[in-house]
């Protein structure tokens, strides 16, 4: 009896540290160029593929802002021997899902669909065409270019897209992250433009392929090469400048609007800085852990002044944003305003206390393995890793690197990285 309690306590004990860790990513360069990232999971028969290029927004060549997203949202809409109509039925037919985006650094095609063979080469043929054959048919370029638009100037109604808008120009006044799709940007561009991007920034090279399911190695070797054989050839990325810190401001817009929209942030983190897990387990006290976040104690709960108030990190090539949001009433804009700035300058200065740290840290380890939860989930974690060169293995030693943290580290992380002197803040319709 001791015995069979003994075993059980062991199982439960290993079944924790499997749970902990993190999937064995293996790594290495297709005879294309191309960085390949794979994870073998033969418990569904499923197969995820990532194909992520650096040619996201922040690529869009001065004045045309906009064309790094409709270089990307064509590429599956019309490939040799397919138009649109034909590559969506094809998907279809095979049970298979083709998604896309585009981010800052990131330009992105994903495909999942089943992993026995009739189903998975044929769609695998399709991923492999949109990637290495887009046509960018004239009419369809036209008709997305026009979507893109109207879609433009809607936003341009919205106090939350104004606010965004204003904000990002803000931060980065002088650096690709700064740049912004308009109406008059998008309608400039040329349907000869989107193939020249393409060619440009679409190489083996300047992307990285994630594979995560039910698939060999040697299979996995085949299919990265098989995708990427075909891209266009050229050069290494060349590394974005470091943007500089922006002077403090304030800047007001005017909006009929009933609730007042406020922003305030810098540059601040970067993908692979050593202060991340300081950065994010201090955050959560601060504004990234709902309702025990002080900005929401603060601003909400005591005050009433917004529903929601959030903080957050968004790391990027270069040091992406630290963001503070909220919605208020116009009339409390100034009040809640001044409440935020107080919260953020109290947290600066003293960190979190001791009770909040280790509440950060439950529920951000605690909440760890639900990131590894799906294939899906799996591939998003190695599309990261892989993309920004992060190491192997990031995710088997995330839940020490947050347990290991100290309020000494987060107040010393928080003063290099949120300073007060650069911090700008962006208010549309408050009053």
């Amino acid at each position: 009896m001791k015995l069979a309690k003994l075993l059980a306590l062991l199982c439960f004990c290993l079944a924790g540290r499997m749970a902990e860790a993190g999937p064995k990513i293996e790594h290495w360069i297709a005879p294309s160029g191309a960085r390949v990232f794979f994870v073998e999971n033969h418990t569904l028969p499923i197969l995820d593929v990532q194909v992520d290029f650096a040619a996201g927004t922040s690529f869009d060549p001065p004045g045309q802002s906009g064309l790094a997203a409709l270089t990307q949202g064509l590429l599956d809409m019309g490939v040799q021997g397919m138009d649109e109509t034909q590559i969506s039925n094809r998907l279809a037919d095979l049970g298979a899902l083709l998604t896309g985006s585009a981010d800052m650094d990131r330009a992105s095609l994903s495909l999942r669909t089943l992993s026995a063979d009739d189903m998975r080469n044929p769609a695998l043929d399709v991923l492999r065409a949109v990637l290495t054959t887009p046509q960018f048919p004239p009419k369809v370029f036209e008709r997305e270019r026009a979507r893109t638009v109207v879609a433009l100037k809607e936003a341009l109604t919205r106090p939350e897209a104004i606010a965004n808008k204003a904000f990002w120009a803000a931060m980065y006044p002088q650096h690709p992250y700064g740049r912004q799709a308009s109406p008059e940007s998008v309608n400039a561009l040329q349907r000869a433009d989107p193939a020249t991007f393409y060619r440009k920034h679409y190489t083996a090279q300047r992307c990285s392929v994630s594979i995560v399911g039910d698939l060999s190695r040697a299979q996995a070797e085949a299919l990265a090469q098989q995708l990427t054989a075909g891209l266009p050839s050229g050069g290494p990325v060349a590394a974005l400048g470091v943007p500089q810190l922006p002077a403090a401001l304030e800047q007001r817009i005017a909006h009929p609007a009933a609730q007042a929209h406020v922003l305030l942030g810098l540059p601040a983190l970067k993908r692979g800085d050593p202060n991340f897990f300081a950065l994010i387990v201090g955050n959560y006290s601060l504004g990234g852990g709902g309702f025990v976040s002080r900005l929401m104690k603060e601003v909400r709960e005591k005050r009433g002044y917004a529903y929601s108030v959030h903080s957050y990190f968004l790391p990027l090539a270069q040091p992406g944003p630290f963001q503070i949001g909220l919605q208020t009433k116009k009339a409390q804009a100034n009040d809640a305003l001044k409440v935020t700035r107080e919260v953020l300058a109290g947290f600066l200065a003293e960190g979190p206390g001791e009770a909040e740290l280790q509440a950060a840290k439950q529920n951000l380890v605690g909440s760890f393995p639900l990131r590894l939860d799906s294939n899906r989930k799996i591939l998003e974690n190695v599309a990261v890793i892989g993309f920004y060169g992060l190491p192997l293995d990031y995710l088997d030693h995330y839940a020490e690197n947050v347990e290991k943290v100290t309020t000494a580290e987060i107040k010393a992380a928080f003063a290099r990285h949120v300073r007060p002197e650069n911090m700008v803040t962006v208010v549309v319709a408050g009053e």
